[in-house]
Formats: C-alpha cells, sequence, structure tokens
C-alpha cells in the first residue's frame, strides 16, 4: 500500500526533541551501554567467529583484539553515532553494537545504524529487543522520524528493516563509495504515526508468552508489523 504525500500537515506546538543522551537501556532480554573500550574484548571475541558480518560495514574485519579496541576509542568519543554495546541476558554475553546516528533534532529526525550482531546474537530475543528499545527512546523522546539505510545488495539488513516495521522508501543510486564498491543505499523509516501500532507489535511479539518451551516463536514480528508499513520493499 503506497501513502499519498503529507501536503504540509500544521504541528502545532512541536518542539525539536532533545539530544540523546541515555547512557543505557534495560529490557527482558538485553540490556544496552555506551560503548566503551572495556566492551572491546567481549565484543572482538563474539564477531571473530565470522568474518563475514564485516562485509556491509565501511570498516572491519579487526586482525586484532588492540585493532578492535582502537577503532571503539575512535568512534565512541564523537557524539554523532552514538554507539551502543549490546548484552545478551539469556546468553550472558556481549554480542553487538547499533547506533544512533544522522540526529537531527531541529528536524524531529534520527536514523539506528552501524548495526553488527555477532553470530551469536543473530536471531535472538536479544537482538530485536535491542532495535525496539532504541526505536522506544526516539519516539518517546519526541522523534518524528526513525530511519534505516542499507547497502541495497545487503539483503539481510533489508529484511530485518521490514520486519521491524519500516516501510521502503526507495533506492538512492550510487549513493556512495564503500572499500572500492559502489553503494546503492536503500531506505526504510518509520514516523510517530505508526509507533503506537509498532509498540504494541512489538510488545506482543518480545511478551514470554509469545514463545513455547522450546524458544519457538508462536506469532511472527513481521506478521505483526506487516499491517503498519505503508510500503513494503519490492524486492522480499
Amino acid at each position: 500500500m503506497q501513502q499519498s504525500v503529507d501536503s504540509g500537515e500544521n504541528l502545532g506546538n512541536w518542539q525539536p526533541p532533545r539530544w540523546p543522551d541515555a547512557t543505557a537501556f534495560d529490557g527482558r532480554y538485553a540490556r544496552l551501554e555506551l560503548l566503551t573500550r572495556d566492551h572491546a574484548s567481549a565484543l572482538h571475541a563474539a564477531n571473530v567467529a565470522d568474518d563475514a558480518i564485516w562485509d556491509w560495514m565501511p570498516y572491519g574485519p579487526f586482525a586484532s583484539e588492540s585493532a578492535y579496541a582502537d577503532w571503539v576509542d575512535s568512534v565512541a568519543a564523537g557524539p554523532d553515532p552514538r554507539f551502543h554495546a549490546i548484552f545478551d541476558k539469556e546468553k550472558g554475553d556481549w554480542g553487538g553494537v547499533a547506533s544512533l546516528m544522522r540526529i537531527a533534532p531541529e528536524a524531529g529526525s534520527i536514523e539506528v545504524g552501524h548495526i553488527n550482531f555477532s553470530p551469536r546474537l543473530q536471531r535472538t530475543r536479544a537482538a530485536t529487543e535491542a532495535m525496539y528499545l532504541l526505536m522506544r527512546w526516539c519516539f518517546e523522546a519526541g522523534y518524528r522520524r526513525y530511519e534505516w539505510k542499507c547497502n541495497a545488495l545487503n539483503m539481510g539488513s533489508r529484511r530485518a528493516a521490514q520486519r521491524l516495521g519500516f516501510s521502503f522508501e526507495g533506492v538512492f543510486r550510487q549513493a556512495g563509495v564503500v572499500k572500492g564498491r559502489n553503494r546503492d543505499t536503500a531506505w526504510f523509516a518509520c514516523i510517530d504515526k505508526e509507533w503506537p501500532a509498532l509498540r504494541e507489535a512489538f510488545e506482543t511479539w518480545l511478551a514470554p508468552e509469545n514463545f513455547d518451551g522450546a524458544g519457538r516463536q508462536r506469532q511472527s514480528l513481521s506478521d505483526l508489523t506487516a499491517p503498519i508499513r505503508v510500503a513494503s520493499d519490492p524486492l522480499l
């Protein structure tokens, strides 16, 4: 379903939201903390199992823990992107990172990016809850638009965006060069009007009763978010 272009809604007394200031996010399955060098050893150990997780990133893989720690120092120093380390409470270890980035309070726009999940964090409840916790903070802080962008060839990321309730908005051709290769960028976004329904979908999926004794889901998140998305990725 395609949504008509907004004709210029009067936002009344809308005020720009504050800059992200949360130092931690705590959920049932996941905990996020601002990324520091203290996380580097555990994250590097989780990442070395599969160099393929770096294929779509503009950096990595890292040959040593110290090289990874130096990279952490370089990205943790700036305000944007704002990197977070992700702890899986069920497995008891640090398994990935994600950031809030392209932070534009004056437009009410923010992006989630630099998402890099180790093999042991992928396809876990903690991974999904980490995405929910970041999205929840942004919309509850007053952001109007929450973006997801990825290399258009990265079908895994495109599937993840759609599963999480992001609507497809198109592909920007020749948007960048990454590791010497052209990058077309696929754009996805959620907006504040969709947040109440998205929150209900996430909370339904994350509820313990949505999983059987073997940990298998009863309802899929994709099915729960499908009615909320205003446009689907044509390649999925």
